[in-house]
């Protein structure tokens, strides 16, 4: 039995060692044949045209916002719940943010607040260029809606789903663009599948495809018909844009296409998982995960709420008695208008207060494809002690 369980961790089977062995075999270690093997499995698998990899979800939200057009003081709104790079993506761009605030039950962004600030925005001429809705824990935002009102509104939408591949809304698999202009998915270690470190872009327009491969390049194109000159010859290339080194390689590729052979039976995994925790926490002073019935969620992260005026601790005793049993549990996330650099920026406690309710009562519990039954009962003796 091991010591110590982590809220997340991968899954690296002998064939994906073999994939990435392949390739430092072959002639190519980056931007090789494996980048458009990953990117077609991925596009494939979602119902996408397009797939764009790039070496992490950060470069492709940051490459997204750009292809869709922010920049200097367009107005960009994401939810508070979330990693901090759903919001920096934009800043990158000059742009400014603004957030919405989150549903008290499924944690995403809150529709009634969305269209409560759309309508107070058009009156103020303060529209956003873009909205983030980040599909937090791998379940989706209510996409239908959002897309009515980008509609209505005008702007563009760009899914954050970084929690969310292998996860589906309604009758579409999220990445699938049914509902938005771009989607972002995330291959950190602790995802849902991995490259090490990496992300994607994925969408059905070919201008915005053709921009963000671009963009994902140092602005460069091999394209002759958009140069400004004729050719030199095979070699010649132009910069025609400012870009970034954003690219991803051959070896996070060769494991993230081995990786996708297994995405339906991870997800499985953790929705079977997440079954058991349902059974076992369901009488405890805590809030399990509820899930929309037009959401099939990836089960990125299992979160309970903790019904602190039951519990004779606070949340940060509970917290540490799960450490103190070797239970690594964490927390997903500290509301993003908190942080010292968003203070700064004007924001202020009591701006969102349902991310901040949800901060002072979240915890993520173990939640992983590797995760043993006797381990996952080790995470609910401990959870079943620290809140009694």
């Amino acid at each position: 039995m091991s010591t110590h369980i982590p809220y997340g961790r991968q899954s690296i089977s002998k064939d994906d060692i073999q994939a990435v062995v392949a390739v430092l075999e072959s002639d190519w270690l980056t931007q090789g044949p494996s980048i458009e093997r990953f990117e077609r499995a991925v596009a494939d698998y979602c119902g996408a045209k397009y797939a764009v990899a790039v070496n992490s979800a950060t470069s492709a939200l940051h490459i997204a916002c750009l292809a869709a057009g922010l920049g200097e003081n367009d107005i960009f709104w994401t939810s508070p719940n979330t990693f901090v790079a759903s919001a920096n993506c934009g800043l990158y761009c000059r742009a400014r943010v603004d957030f919405v605030d989150i549903d008290p039950r499924t944690y995403n962004l809150s529709l009634e607040e969305l269209e409560r600030k759309l309508r107070l925005a058009k009156t103020t001429g303060k529209l956003p260029k873009v909205v983030i809705p980040v599909h937090f824990a791998g379940q989706s935002c209510a996409m239908d809606r959002i897309a009515e009102l980008s509609k209505q509104y005008g702007f563009t939408i760009i899914e954050d789903a970084s929690h969310a591949i292998g996860g589906r809304y309604r009758a579409t698999r999220i990445g699938s663009c049914a509902y938005s202009a771009m989607t972002v998915f995330s291959f950190h270690p602790v995802k849902i599948i991995t490259t090490g470190e990496g992300g994607m872009v994925l969408t059905n327009n070919p201008s915005l495809y053709d921009k963000l491969v671009r963009l994902r390049s140092h602005g460069i194109t091999r394209d002759p018909s958009l140069m400004e000159e004729e050719s030199h010859g095979p070699w010649y290339y132009q910069q025609i844009e400012l870009g970034f080194n954003y690219r991803m390689t051959d070896l996070q590729a060769a494991l993230g296409a081995s990786q996708m052979k297994r995405l339906d039976e991870f997800v499985a995994r953790r929705h079977f998982l997440s079954s058991l925790y349902d059974k076992e926490l369901q009488d405890l002073p805590v809030i399990i995960p509820w899930q929309h019935d037009d959401a099939y969620s990836a089960f990125h992260l299992y979160v309970i709420r903790l019904r602190l005026d039951k519990i004779g601790r606070s949340h940060l005793e509970v917290f540490e008695a799960l450490r103190e049993r070797g239970i690594l549990a964490s927390l997903h996330y500290i509301p993003v208008h908190t942080q010292p650099y968003y203070r700064e920026i004007g924001f202020m406690p009591g701006d969102f207060p349902e991310a901040e309710k949800y901060y002072q009562e979240a915890i993520s519990l173990p939640l992983y494809f590797g995760l043993s039954e006797v381990d996952q009962e080790r995470v609910i003796d401990a959870v079943r002690e620290a809140v009694q």
